[in-house]
Order: C-alpha cells, then sequence, then structure tokens
C-alpha cells in the first residue's frame, strides 16, 4: 500500500476569517467563512457526516460507486487529515491537496490536474484534501483550497455528483465547511447511544449552516445496524427519517481489508443486498429528495429518550 509523509502546513496559509464577516452562521458563530464564488457549478452536492468510525468513508465510496453504476460522473473528496476516503477506490493512500500545494509553494497555477485528482474504481474521480497539522489549523482553509483548485481546473463542470467525507463528529466551523457547498447533507447512525447522541449535534450544526446556504437535511443511513429501533425512535422526536439500512456484516469488514469497494466483493447474496441498497440509495438522492426540518435535542434529553423501558 503506497503512502506519503504528511508535510507541514505554513501557519501564514491557515489563517481564517471570524464572524466579523458580512455572512453570519447563527448566533456566536465563529465558522470559517469560504469564498462565496466558490460555487460547485450543476452537481449534487452531498456532505456525508456522522460519529468517527461509524463507516462515512466506506458509505461514501459504495454510494460514489452506485451513482457511477448510474451513468454519473462522480468526485469524491476526503475531507479528513488521515486521507483514508478513497482508498478503496484507488488502492492506495494518495496525496493530499495540502500536501501537493505545498510542494510548488502554494502556487496552484504550476499543478496539473493528475498532481491532486486520482482515478478509482469504475470512473470515481478522488480527491484528498488533507488537513493542517494537529492544533496549528482549521480544516475549512483546506476545504476552500480544494474547491478553488478545483474550480481553476475546470473539473467541476461537467461533473454530475460531489460527495464530501468528512472528518468524525467534529462540528467546529472548519469541518463544517463542506455544508456551504452541499445541497444535502447525509448522516451516518448506528442504532446505538454515541452514534445518535454524535447525530444531534450534527443535525445542530446543519441547521445553523442552512440560515445562510442551501444547505438541507437529506435524510440518515444506519449502518452497521440489524436493528432500528433507536434510530428511529430519534428520527421520530426530531423530524428525520432513515434513507438506507445496512446491516453488521463481515463482507464490508472484509472489502476495506481488501482496499476493495463492495461492488468489487463476490457476489454471494449477502454481497448483493448491500449492493443493491446503494444503488436503490443513489437513485433517490439523484431523482431528488425533500429536504428535511430537524430540531435538534438537548443532551438530557436524548439521555432521557434513548434506551430500552
Amino acid at each position: 500500500m503506497n503512502t506519503v509523509t504528511t508535510t507541514h502546513v505554513p501557519l501564514s496559509a491557515l489563517k481564517t476569517r471570524n464572524s466579523g464577516s458580512s455572512r453570519n452562521d447563527g448566533e456566536g458563530s465563529v465558522q470559517v467563512h469560504l469564498d462565496p464564488s466558490l460555487k460547485l457549478g450543476t452537481a449534487k452536492v452531498f456532505a456525508v457526516y456522522g460519529k468517527g468510525g461509524i463507516g462515512k468513508s466506506t458509505t461514501s465510496s459504495n454510494l460514489s460507486v452506485a451513482f457511477s453504476k448510474l451513468g454519473k460522473r462522480v468526485l469524491q473528496i476526503g475531507c479528513d487529515p488521515k486521507h483514508d476516503s478513497t482508498f478503496t477506490l484507488t488502492k492506495c493512500l494518495v496525496p493530499t491537496v495540502i500536501d501537493i500545494l505545498e510542494t510548488v509553494d502554494f502556487h496552484s497555477e504550476e499543478l496539473r490536474t493528475e498532481d491532486f485528482v486520482f482515478p478509482g474504481y469504475n470512473g470515481v474521480m478522488c480527491v484528498e484534501a488533507g488537513g493542517p497539522p494537529a492544533g496549528t489549523g482549521c480544516g475549512g482553509y483546506v476545504v476552500g483550497q480544494t474547491v478553488k483548485l478545483l474550480k481553476e481546473h475546470h473539473l467541476l463542470e461537467d461533473t454530475d455528483v460531489v460527495i464530501f467525507d468528512v472528518l468524525g463528529d467534529v462540528v467546529c466551523g472548519g469541518f463544517a465547511a463542506p455544508l456551504q457547498h452541499a445541497d444535502r447533507a447525509l448522516i451516518v447512525t448506528a442504532n446505538d447511544f454515541d452514534s445518535i447522541f454524535a447525530m444531534n449535534r450534527i443535525v445542530a450544526a446543519i441547521q445553523a449552516k442552512s440560515k445562510n446556504y442551501k444547505v438541507r437535511l437529506g435524510g440518515v443511513i444506519a449502518n452497521r445496524s440489524a436493528a432500528t429501533d433507536q434510530i428511529d425512535r430519534f428520527n421520530e422526536r426530531v423530524g428525520l427519517k432513515t434513507m438506507a439500512q445496512f446491516r453488521d456484516l463481515d463482507v464490508i469488514r472484509r472489502s476495506r481489508l481488501k482496499k476493495s469497494t463492495l461492488f468489487e466483493m463476490d457476489d454471494s447474496p449477502e454481497v448483493l443486498e448491500v449492493q443493491q441498497e446503494y444503488m436503490r440509495l443513489a437513485a433517490s438522492l439523484w431523482a431528488g429528495t425533500d429536504p428535511l426540518i430537524a430540531e435538534p435535542m438537548k443532551d438530557r434529553d436524548i439521555f432521557d429518550l434513548l434506551g430500552f423501558d
């Protein structure tokens, strides 16, 4: 498996703007504001969120393949410093945008498309945004620089679907930045307290962003869950709905170890089941989903809501 050494980004390149901007994100917000001219064209844009380790990259990569099998031109953007969102598509850890930019002293005009966009399975285009060194900067800058670079190289003009795969359940301004580009936010969760608690915080972040941006909640993807009783209870309370459900199957774990998407695994009944669910989800998202208006709960209320009677 190929790897690259993470480089150190100059702190001067990681400055962000504060809530004094003309576009605020809600009361008390100090979130990163991206250049409003950086639009993603006509592509349908989805941002995938969820608790750390819940399976967002697995979900994003297989959803990307499902869209590609519908004949769509797909771009997946990993927004995590460990840059492993796309490795099941590319079969390696590709260099990040920040790694590549530093090699040319942040002179993006010196880069070629193939320097930072890598081909993945079934034609999915793969980009890893990367991130600043721990404790030294904001991920929002990284997302902004990635989108800017894609625009400069005209890579978004013919793209049908863009999927942002976003770091963990961090909902600070930096990692909420993809919400400023997305049409729909999708939340991956399991049928347990910790995942749903994180989902509630993400709902609050999306609610804040939706005041000034077009992003809206698309729905919930239940992952590693044979049952959905706790998810259903939360959804009913806040106004969400589950769009797809994936059971905790060993073939999903094995697909990651084989550095493959589930569409490259054997054609056993359980694999076909998962593939069909991804295809159904992709078709539903492409057809368009009604925006969901959800109201996040107080922490103690979630504690009281979930569990067994």
